[in-house]
């Protein structure tokens, strides 16, 4: 039985307990609500970008001129067609190289909802608006599940397949996002987000981790080009809107074994954002030949090592 004599303390260690918990719940609220409210302005994409409509969703793109037939890189989550830029200018040199702004990321129109079958659609809108003839499509990271599920629905307009540091499955980053948000709520959520976007150190952090020590520093033109589609109008929305599910179901995937178009695998051999067999396997299940893996090169190999990714890109027959 507790004696009077000790219950007082314990019931006044609990009150201020309470009262500091909330004071900090109200402190952490209104500066939530002031800083929302002072970065409540967006950004304005940049001058001189080239859109066109794809599956009636206007879609930057950009181009780098080649003397070769074509090649339509499809970025991964939370890219743009601008991270393609190394890759764009090595390929460039004997192909003729698009890249596209998925929907939901870059500075395309934002319409959901945003899983690979909506954006293998804009992907085929793509290629019709461009009147471009049976390219090879290289999908990045969760972009090769919307390269995967393009050629599925018309492998007749696609003249190769390259998974490239992607296996095209339904797991990865956009699991792991749909997890984190469907577990904060406003105002913190769009204040985490802000803090994160607006944070130099933190954009330096994830590209350092995923492109390695081979990649070339991020100065402050290359972090300003990583923030900026993150802050133009009804982009935060679309984040918000993402379910997490940004790939394909394994048997989905397999039926591109029995596509009749060249296919090939390319992954850096550092890349830990994939287990090490993922190589092995995603060429097994897609019907390609062994994969190409280089020496040195993280989850965005084609930024440390892009005229090795070109090399093994531009020897698939197109």
């Amino acid at each position: 039985m507790t004696r009077p004599g000790h219950a007082a303390p314990a019931l006044r260690w609990l009150r201020r307990l309470g009262i500091t918990v909330l004071a900090g719940f109200v402190l952490v609220t209104v500066f939530s609500f002031g800083y929302n409210a002072a970065t409540a302005g967006r950004a304005s994409a940049p001058a001189g970008l080239r859109f066109v409509t794809a599956d009636g969703i206007r879609t930057r793109y950009r181009q780098w001129d080649g003397p070769g037939p074509p090649i339509v890189l499809v970025h991964g989550f939370a890219e743009s067609a601008d991270t393609f830029d190394p890759l764009g200018r090595a390929l460039s040199k004997t192909r003729q190289v698009y890249a596209l702004d998925l929907t939901g990321w870059g500075y395309s129109q934002r319409v959901g909802p945003y899983d690979a079958q909506h954006q293998a659609a804009q992907l085929l809108g793509f290629l019709d608006a461009l009147h471009l003839g049976r390219p090879v499509l290289v999908g990045h990271s969760t972009g090769a599940a919307v390269v995967a599920e393009a050629t599925l629905r018309d492998p007749r307009r696609v003249g190769g397949v390259v998974f490239l540091d992607g296996d095209a499955l339904n797991i990865g980053a956009g699991s792991r996002f749909g997890g984190l948000r469907s577990g904060l709520v406003d105002p913190y959520r769009t204040t985490l987000l802000r803090l994160a976007i607006h944070s130099d150190r933190l954009i330096r952090s994830i590209y350092s981790a995923n492109c390695g020590p081979s990649c070339p520093p991020l100065d402050a033109a290359g972090v300003r080009q990583w923030r900026r589609p993150f802050e133009v109008p009804g982009a935060e929305r679309a984040i918000w809107q993402f379910t997490g599910l940004v790939g394909l179901p394994a048997s989905r995937v397999a039926e591109l074994a029995d596509v009749p178009v060249p296919k090939a695998v390319v992954f850096g051999a550092d890349d830990d954002v994939f287990d090490h067999s993922a190589p092995y396997t995603s060429a097994t299940r897609i019907g390609a030949p062994a994969p190409t893996v280089i020496p040195g090169a993280r989850h965005l190999s084609f930024i440390s090592h892009p005229d090795a990714v070109a090399a093994a890109v531009s020897a698939l027959p197109g």
